[in-house]
């Protein structure tokens, strides 16, 4: 009887240190359950009730506490983006030349893209890779694989060196690069270059489009409640040398217009002691998949043309299921982030339409700016930030990171948000407090949303890819930018 106390609180404190408990813990505790049952059964002994009720209660207790436990909080230590050398800039006019020297190309077809281009609201100094800045352009692997190098190993080199983490101290690697899927893969070649250790844990994400950086987030949030004191690095990049269409198809020329040179590297953390000194705590992410509509599957999708050259189709579908993907993803996230007011005003609204079907009462949209102080759309393009900023509620000061990073730096898929934050923090708008809320589409067709809240005031830093010419921003638009809707989504058929 003396050992049952003993055994008890042992019991109770192995279980408070694993997460097993109903696997392992319970069939331990179960046999003394029965014999103080069997004590009190066959002899009333007080101490074996009093034993028997307090095992219940630690029991209890202790099931509630697992059930109840928070997860482990994710901390943003810094990010750095790849800023690519002046040499590899280029104006619009110079892809509209050397699309005309391909020899492939109309000239319906040139004057498309200008259309194109002109509307996009790129603006005169994106960077391409350096191998189509050639006469004799030839993106073959050997280029690609430069491309990705200069992009992934620059954007990690800044990171470590704004951080000062050690490499052998990095557990968990996940990137992220949707068309260049080479073998070894780039969370190989990551490895391989900074000699990371054995066990180290990594994932290499593909074909997931420029939602896949968010996406990349939500995986090492999910990795970091499992692997106790941890750093994780995510690396987000796009090639675009072996992915450029060389054919006539409008359809895939769309990608040339939109895509350019970027990349980011972020270092996310589990260790309580790093919340002193990181910048962002990590608070939500959702993350929305509608790929089983065959409309949002093939809405972008890479294929060969009827001349058989491959590239990444973009159809008049897309503008259908985004803002559906959208509505998805934000009513998702507004349950957490919208303050009471506005899902008062939401729920009232919502009765209305219920009680008085034929009122003709309009559908009331919550005033998302009201729920942070930052709000980070991918660029992707003018069209789609205009569609946003309608949809959701937001000023032009609240749109100006997203646009000012397209006039910059182009698309750069999955880590055009990261620039984004980038500007802000540049023009000393992210203060200790704040929220960050970044959204970002992709293909298949998915939608993700990660909201941050800035852990202290951003001072200046000399490795912002913004910070030598910060000064020069925003810039007013060209007038091309506001004469109607891309050309190529604006007919009724390609």
């Amino acid at each position: 009887m003396k050992l049952i106390p003993a055994t008890i609180f042992g019991s109770f404190k192995h279980i408070a240190h694993r997460k097993d408990f109903l696997c392992t813990s319970v069939p331990k505790i179960m046999p003394i359950i029965f014999t103080l049952k069997n004590l009190l059964e066959d002899h009333f002994i007080p101490e074996a009730k009093l034993m028997l009720i307090t095992l219940l209660i630690c029991l209890l207790l202790l099931g509630f506490f697992i059930t109840r436990r928070t997860s482990r909080v994710v901390y943003l230590l810094d990010f750095a983006c790849y800023k690519p050398p002046d040499a590899q800039k280029i104006t619009k006019q110079y892809c509209i030349e050397k699309l005309k020297h391909m020899g492939n190309s109309s000239e319906e077809t040139v004057q498309f893209m200008k259309t194109i281009l002109g509307k996009l609201g790129h603006g005169d100094s994106t960077y391409i890779p350096e191998v189509f800045l050639k006469n004799d352009s030839d993106p073959c692997m050997k280029e690609a694989r430069r491309e990705m190098e200069m992009s992934v190993f620059g954007s990690i080199d800044m990171l470590l060196a704004k951080t000062g983490v050690r490499c052998e101290d990095i557990g968990i690697l996940v990137v992220n690069c949707s068309l260049y899927n080479t073998m070894p893969s780039l969370s190989s070649m990551i490895v391989n270059k900074y000699k990371l250790k054995e066990n180290i844990i990594s994932y290499n994400l593909v074909g997931m489009g420029c939602t896949a950086g968010l996406i990349a987030i939500g995986l090492a949030q999910n990795l970091l409640q499992v692997h106790h004191d941890s750093y994780a690095l995510v690396m987000t990049t796009e090639g675009v040398t072996e992915n450029c269409y060389v054919g006539d198809d409008r359809s895939k020329l769309l990608s040339n217009g939109i895509f350019r040179v970027g990349g980011a590297a972020i270092l996310l953390s589990n260790r309580p002691s790093d919340h002193r000194n990181c910048k962002y705590k990590l608070l939500h992410t959702v993350h929305t998949n509608i790929s089983s509509s065959d409309l949002s599957y093939n809405c972008i999708f890479e294929e060969e043309d009827e001349a058989g050259i491959r590239g990444v189709t973009i159809t008049k579908d897309l503008f259908k299921v985004a803002p559906t993907v959208i509505r998805s993803n934000v009513t998702v996230l507004g349950k957490q982030i919208l303050p009471l007011s506005e899902k008062l005003r939401y729920l009232k609204n919502t009765i209305a339409k219920k009680l008085r079907p034929t009122a003709n009462i309009q559908p009331y949209i919550p005033n998302y700016s009201n729920s942070v102080e930052l709000f980070l759309p991918h660029s992707s393009g003018k069209p789609m930030l205009d569609a946003l900023q309608k949809n959701l509620g937001f000023d032009e000061i609240a749109m100006e990171p997203s646009r000012m990073t397209l006039y910059r730096f182009g698309n750069t898929s999955s880590s055009s948000i990261w620039y984004e934050l980038a500007y802000a923090e540049a023009k000393g708008r992210v203060k200790k407090g704040y929220r960050v809320w970044q959204i970002a589409l992709g293909s298949g067709f998915k939608c993700s949303s990660v909201v941050w809240r800035a852990m202290r005031t951003v001072d200046y830093d000399e490795m912002n890819p913004w910070t030598d010419e910060i000064d020069g921003f925003p810039v007013v638009l060209d007038c091309d930018c506001d004469d109607g809707p891309l050309p190529y989504f604006s007919e009724h058929s390609k």
